[in-house]
C-alpha cells in the first residue's frame, strides 16, 4: 500500500541508524486521496529512553567541537537540502498535501536558510570579560545538554530545522518527535545530517502520538523543550517540563488581528489577506484570521478579495498548477466546517468560500462578524478569513488587543507614524507593517501571553538554547573577617 518514494528505512532515527518502532501502526495518509504513502510505527517507552540516553551519551564530545567544526556540519546539510529541494519537496507534499508549488519554495529551503543562518552564527557565540578593578568575571554560553523537540504537522520539516539549528550549533543533542501526521521529513533531516558528517547520537528521531511526546519531555536526560502546537498541547507540555525544571520554548496558537486602514494600497492589503488567511489552506499559526476593516475601505476591499479568491485552485498537490491544497486530515475538516456553520448560523454574512467538499474547503470570507463571535474569538486553523469593521484607531487597538493569545499582528497603512503607532501598541509578539507571514530566519519569531514564550531564529534564539555560567576570577588576596 505504501508509496515507494516516501516509505523510510525505518521507522525511528537512533543513534546515527534507522530502528523500526516497536509501538504501535503509525500509517501516513495522503491528504488529497486518503491513500496511504508510508507504514510506520511508534517508538515504545523503552526506545524513547534508548534515544535520550545516546543523545545524552553523545553531547560532551560535539559540545567539545570548536563551534566553527558544528558550524560547518550545519552549512554542509543545508547545502544537501538545497541540491534535493526537488524530492525533499515532494515527499513533504505526500506528508502534508501542501501544493507542490509551495513546498518547493517554502519548507525545506527555510530549514536550510535556518541551518545556513546558524552554521554562520557559529563563531561568534562567545562570553564577555567583565573588569572590576584589580579583579575581573567572565562569562561562559554554555549547552543546555539534551533538547526535546516536538513538531507540528502544518510546517514539519522546517519546525524540525528551526528547532534543530539553534540547538546543534550551540552543543546541544536533541530528540525531536514529529507531528504523527507528518513523520517522514524529520527522518530524512536526520539522514542528511549524518551524511552531513554529523556524529551518531547528536539528532534522533522517535515516532508517536500524545504519550510518546509525554514519555520524552519527562525523560530525566531532557534539560530543554522545545514545543510547536497548540495552546492545550502546550500548557500540558509546560507543566510537565516544569517538573524537572526544564527550559522551554512554546510556539504556540493565535487569532492574529490585520488591520487595514482606509487609506492603505488596496491590492497589497487584499494579497497579504490571502497570504494571512489561505496560503498552506489556512493551517499557519501566525495567520491574520481577524481582519479589521475600516469602513470606508471596507467593501471595496471585500468586493476585490472575493473576485481574486476566484482564483484558487484547488487539486491534486503534486499539480504545479494547484495552489490550494487540502486539509491534513478528514477530522480537521469537520472541525473547520463547523465553524463556518457556526460563523453563518451566528449571523456573519458569507462573501466567498463555504463547506466544500472531501477534503478541500475554498478559501472562505464570513463577514458583519462581532468580536464576540465563535469565529472571532477561537483558532480554526483553516481557510476562513473573519471581516470585522472598525471605525478608529484607538478602538481598533483595544479590540484586536481583546484575546488571549498574541502571536503575530499585522497593519496596512501609508500613514508610516500610524504604522509604527499600532504596532507598539498591539500585544504580539511578531508584527508585520504593509506585507504579512513573510518569518526570515534573522528576524525572531514568537509570541506573547497564551500565545507562547521564548523565541525561534536570530540571534535570539541562542538564548533560548544555551545557559550562562559567571566566573569570578580573584587577582589579589582574600579578606575573611576572622
Amino acid at each position: 500500500m505504501s508509496h515507494p518514494y516516501a516509505q523510510p528505512a525505518a521507522s525511528l532515527f537512533i543513534d546515527g541508524k534507522f530502528v523500526e518502532g516497536e509501538g504501535p501502526a503509525l500509517t501516513v495518509l495522503y491528504p488529497f486521496t486518503g491513500e496511504p504513502v508510508a507504514q510506520l510505527r511508534e517508538a515504545s517507552p523503552a526506545q524513547v529512553a534508548k534515544a535520550c540516553a545516546a543523545a545524552r551519551a553523545a553531547q560532551p564530545a560535539w559540545a567539545a567541537l570548536a563551534p566553527v567544526e558544528r558550524g560547518r556540519i550545519l552549512a554542509r546539510a543545508a547545502a544537501i537540502i538545497l541540491e534535493r529541494n526537488e524530492e525533499l519537496a515532494r515527499l513533504e507534499t505526500l506528508d502534508t498535501g501542501k501544493p507542490i508549488q509551495e513546498t518547493l519554495v517554502a519548507d525545506w529551503p527555510s530549514g536550510a536558510a535556518a541551518l545556513e543562518y546558524f552554521a554562520g552564527l557559529a563563531a561568534t557565540l562567545t562570553g564577555q570579560m567583565i573588569p572590576l578593578g584589580q579583579d575581573w568575571a567572565y562569562t561562559r554560553r554554555e549547552a543546555l545538554g539534551v533538547c526535546a523537540g516536538i513538531g507540528a504537522w502544518n510546517y514539519p520539516s522546517q519546525i524540525a530545522c528551526w528547532k534543530a539549528a539553534p540547538a546543534l550549533v550551540m552543543g546541544n543533542t536533541m530528540v525531536f518527535k514529529p507531528s504523527e501526521e507528518t513523520p517522514l521529513g524529520a527522518l530524512k533531516l536526520a539522514e542528511i545530517f549524518i551524511e552531513a558528517g554529523m556524529p551518531p547520537g547528536i539528532f534522533n528521531v522517535v515516532q508517536g502520538r500524545g504519550e510518546v511526546g509525554a514519555a520524552l519531555v519527562t525523560d530525566p536526560n531532557i534539560a530543554k523543550v522545545s514545543l510547536t502546537g497548540s495552546v492545550p498541547t502546550g500548557r500540558r507540555v509546560y507543566a510537565a517540563a516544569a517538573e524537572g525544571m526544564r527550559h522551554v520554548t512554546m510556539e504556540l496558537g493565535g487569532k492574529s488581528p490585520l488591520i487595514v486602514f482606509d487609506d492603505a494600497n488596496l491590492e497589497h492589503a487584499v494579497s497579504a489577506a490571502i497570504l494571512a488567511n489561505f496560503y498552506s489552506s489556512g493551517q499557519i499559526c501566525s495567520n491574520g484570521t481577524r481582519v479589521f476593516l475600516q469602513e470606508g475601505i471596507r467593501d471595496a476591499f471585500l468586493d476585490r478579495l472575493a473576485e481574486r479568491v476566484r482564483q484558487a485552485r484547488m487539486g491534486d498537490p503534486l499539480d504545479p498548477s494547484t495552489n490550494h491544497g487540502p486539509i491534513i486530515n478528514p477530522a480537521q475538516a469537520a472541525k473547520i466546517r463547523e465553524a463556518i456553520a457556526g460563523g453563518i448560523a451566528a449571523g456573519a454574512r458569507l462573501v466567498c468560500g463555504g463547506p466544500g467538499e472531501g477534503a478541500f474547503i475554498p478559501p472562505t470570507v464570513l463577514a458583519d462578524a462581532s468580536d464576540d463571535m465563535a469565529i472571532a474569538s477561537d483558532e480554526i486553523f483553516g481557510p476562513v478569513l473573519t471581516a470585522l469593521t472598525f471605525h478608529d484607531e484607538s478602538e481598533v487597538i483595544a479590540r484586536a488587543n481583546a484575546t488571549g493569545f498574541g502571536l503575530a499582528a499585522g497593519v496596512f497603512t501609508q500613514d508610516l507614524t500610524r504604522a509604527h503607532r499600532v504596532i507598539a501598541a498591539l500585544e504580539a509578539g511578531t508584527c508585520w507593517i504593509n506585507t504579512y507571514n513573510l518569518t526570515p530566519v534573522e528576524m525572531p519569531f514568537g509570541g506573547v501571553k497564551m500565545s507562547g514564550l521564548g523565541r525561534e531564529n536570530s540571534a535570539a534564539a541562542i538564548e533560548h538554547y544555551s545557559q550562562l555560567k559567571s566566573v569570578y576570577v580573584g587577582m589579589g588576596g582574600v579578606d575573611a573577617p576572622y
